[in-house]
């Protein structure tokens, strides 16, 4: 095959399907908050790989972990036990809460497997229970069940009938979850932060009054931290930002410092409700995933990235508040640690594109929100520039509107 961009783009248009918004950018190599395109242009990657990249491209320790491993074993059947499967396990237990983890390869395998486990744990009540409540404007996959328990029937249309059994209800708003609860109801499933739907940040007081909710009712209580787990916010997992613990705990993008996997870590009362043959994964945390995803935890816990989250997300935060004064076109400011949108009165895909001329890479989501997920890794000087270019491409589109 020809080496241009052109070249790389007419293939794909002949051999892969057109199922993706792609921009035209062909990226060969990565390092840290760094990318290259196929004619070894340089870019600042505010966005890497939608979260997947948290900790950067390559990180040298992720590779170190992976090139170790693959010259071992790579895959191991889950018939069978291997000894980093059983450590990376531990590990997020340890971090998170009691209970035991089940892995996948994505955020979406994830939810699948979540609601499989709230759906056999309901149906083990008296009376037996299925259905789920979720939010407004949440995105969980695109698969079938994780896209029946999404929020946004944009990304719905032309794939029904849905799995039943998901009631929709709007983000934080605390009486609706009330009147949702039915006498077949069995969990609520959430997002801390709504990362598709625009970087919308639950209020404490909601997430304590799902709570209460669902132990009144005794329901899970499912939390999809996808997008912000793993450090993003500024703690390992969002929820521990005001320490209302869910039951059931979703991972997936950072968590595997690049490769695929997800988990699912739930409470011991409640993970037993999986027996042997409900629900497996064939790669599921094999070898060569778990040994990165082990080392993405060590970079994180050596590299004190918490603290740089917390502290590199109020910068940033407060830089882009102090835009708002004097830019009209951005309405609000929001988000959590490393983890920012910005919510403007104009499209935002142009000033995504006016971005990429300058050499780096943001995203826009729900049309209107600009939102950057730096790698946690990513340097002052790198996240001061990328802001000094987001702050130009902002004053002048206000200048034209």
């Amino acid at each position: 095959m020809a080496g241009t961009t052109r070249d790389v783009i007419a293939h794909y248009d002949r051999y892969v399907m057109n199922t993706y918004v792609r921009t035209p950018l062909v990226l060969t190599k990565g390092k840290g908050s760094r990318v290259w395109d196929l004619e070894g242009r340089e870019y600042l990657d505010l966005f890497p790989g939608w979260g997947v990249s948290g900790l950067g491209h390559c990180h040298p320790w992720i590779m170190k972990a992976l090139r170790g491993q693959s010259g071992r074993l790579v895959h191991v059947p889950n018939n069978y036990y291997h000894p980093a499967q059983a450590k990376l396990a531990k590990k997020l237990v340890s971090l998170a809460f009691d209970g035991k983890a089940f892995f996948a390869n994505s955020g979406a395998e994830v939810v699948e497997a979540a609601i499989k486990l709230a759906r056999r744990w309901g149906q083990a009540q008296t009376p037996p229970t299925h259905e789920i409540i979720v939010m407004e404007r949440s995105f969980h996959g695109r698969t079938m069940g994780a896209l029946s328990a999404t929020g946004q029937p944009k990304y719905q249309e032309g794939f029904g009938p849905l799995l039943p059994g998901f009631v929709c209800v709007p983000f934080g708003d605390l009486d609706a979850v009330k009147r949702a609860v039915t006498p077949q109801t069995c969990a609520i499933l959430l997002e801390p932060i709504q990362g598709e739907g625009g970087v919308r940040v639950a209020a404490p007081e909601f997430l304590r009054g799902v709570r209460q909710v669902a132990e009144q009712h005794r329901l899970l209580v499912m939390y999809d931290e996808i997008q912000t787990g793993m450090g993003r916010t500024g703690t390992w997992f969002a929820f521990q930002q005001t320490g209302i613990e869910p039951d059931v705990l979703l991972l997936a993008k950072t968590l595997g410092g690049g490769v695929p996997i997800g988990a699912m870590i739930a409470k011991r009362a409640i993970a037993g409700v999986l027996t042997p043959g409900t629900h497996a994964s064939t790669f599921g945390g094999n070898p060569l995933v778990a040994v990165s995803a082990l080392a993405a935890c060590e970079v994180i816990e050596r590299q004190k990235l918490l603290d740089r989250a917390t502290q590199f997300g109020r910068v940033a935060r407060e830089r882009l508040a102090a835009l708002q004064a004097r830019c009209p076109i951005i309405a609000e400011v929001r988000g959590m640690g490393l983890m920012i949108g910005i919510e403007l009165r104009v499209n935002g895909g142009p000033l995504v594109e006016a971005c990429r001329a300058q050499r780096v890479l943001i995203n826009c989501t729900q049309e209107r929100v600009l939102r950057i997920l730096p790698a946690l890794t990513i340097t002052r000087a790198q996240l001061d520039r990328g802001l000094d270019v987001l702050e130009r491409v902002l004053l002048e589109s206000a200048s034209h509107a």
